[in-house]
């Protein structure tokens, strides 16, 4: 049998399988696959095609997923696979995301956590498509991370089920959980063929309450995904919901795959929308994709001054003691981790896996 037996979903009778790794909660006839494409009812039991295949495959800096208040200056080996649960219909990597035919480069958890060893990477992120449903291999990936002593991270929709998040919960220790157009049910309908954004609240509170370190993203589209309004609402739930010193980054978009004719989104506009954040008592709010503004740096909340200076995924200054408190003020920053010794000297650019 193609695939591996998967781990996620209910049997329903006359030979039919509900899937619970997402909120679509697909109901699948034999011999039929889900919304994602990858994972499919064989003979009344779910499996996923998507096991041990890699589609992609890179070393990355942390900072590039984005993660900023996570284990800063490290790198990571990141794995996406083909299929996703959305679409998105200015996907970045649309050439795997909506790829029908299930393909990809073999990769087992022991050989997946090797690779990352061999190449001096310090964690393991699964990326570039939807992690979720491929929820097998990146848990059994991530268990067999933690016992060689890496950390793991998901970029997520957050578009997962309960029975999803309580799965991956004790695997992962961060998460960046990506909005887009600031969860606004309208945009999500029209670009992304989703119904809204209550299951993402839903996994963001429940991962919190699990001890996992979230980061919130919002992909600000413009014209059609700028809204002030939603972008306050999506910072008054977060503050609310997962503490206001919650990490939040603003991302510039560019066009790509299906939505062409927009511009990126003026700077003018992420600069008010920060204010905005701001303005909902968000303490870290960061612009994303504008290398060298100064909206990337990380200000301490007591004093606005510059405790770790950043340009794009470099970290270019840190000034902050052993217990990461501000050295003008003592204001206690919330970072895991401290950056390598070598951060001011080592540019930690992406390196792909031929």
């Amino acid at each position: 049998m193609e695939g591996r037996p998967a781990h996620l979903y209910e049997p329903l009778g006359d030979r039919k399988v509900r899937c619970t790794a997402c909120a679509r909660y697909c109901t699948i006839p034999a011999g039929s696959h889900g919304f994602c494409f990858v994972r499919q009812n064989v003979d009344g039991r779910l499996v996923s095609l998507s096991y041990g295949k890699a589609a992609a495959l890179q070393i990355d800096p942390i900072e590039k997923k984005p993660l900023s208040h996570y284990r800063p200056g490290t790198r990571v080996l990141s794995i996406g696979t083909v299929g996703c649960n959305w679409r998105c219909r200015y996907c970045q990597n649309a050439e795997i995301s909506q790829e029908r035919e299930v393909t990809g480069r073999s990769l087992t958890p022991s050989q997946a956590v090797e690779l990352a060893l061999r190449r001096g990477c310090d964690g393991i992120t699964f990326t570039y498509n939807e992690p979720t449903i491929f929820a097998e291999y990146a848990r059994d990936i991530a268990d067999a991370a933690h016992r060689a002593g890496l950390f793991t991270t998901f970029v997520t929709n957050g578009y997962l089920t309960p029975e999803s998040t309580a799965y991956l919960a004790g695997a992962l220790d961060a998460v960046s959980v990506d909005f887009k157009g600031s969860g606004e049910p309208g945009f999500l309908r029209k670009y992304i063929t989703a119904k809204g954004p209550e299951p993402i609240w839903s996994t963001m509170r429940q991962l919190k309450e699990a001890g996992v370190h979230v980061e919130v993203t919002d992909l600000i589209v413009p014209t059609v995904g700028d809204d002030e309004t939603a972008l306050r609402g999506l910072a008054c739930y977060v503050r609310d919901a997962l503490g206001a010193d919650t990490p939040f980054h603003l991302l510039r978009w560019h066009p790509d795959y299906l939505m062409l004719d927009l511009p990126e989104t003026p700077i003018t506009t992420l600069e008010r929308l920060h204010a905005a954040a701001r303005d909902e008592g968000l303490e870290y709010v960061y612009l994303g994709n504008v290398w060298g503004h100064p909206l990337e740096h990380t200000v301490c909340p007591g004093c606005r001054s510059v405790v770790v200076e950043r340009y794009g995924f470099e970290i270019r200054g840190w000034h902050l003691d052993r217990d990461h408190r501000c050295r003008t003020c003592g204001h206690r920053i919330p970072i895991v981790g401290d950056p390598p010794p070598t951060y001011a000297t080592d540019r930690r650019f992406p390196v792909a896996l031929r």
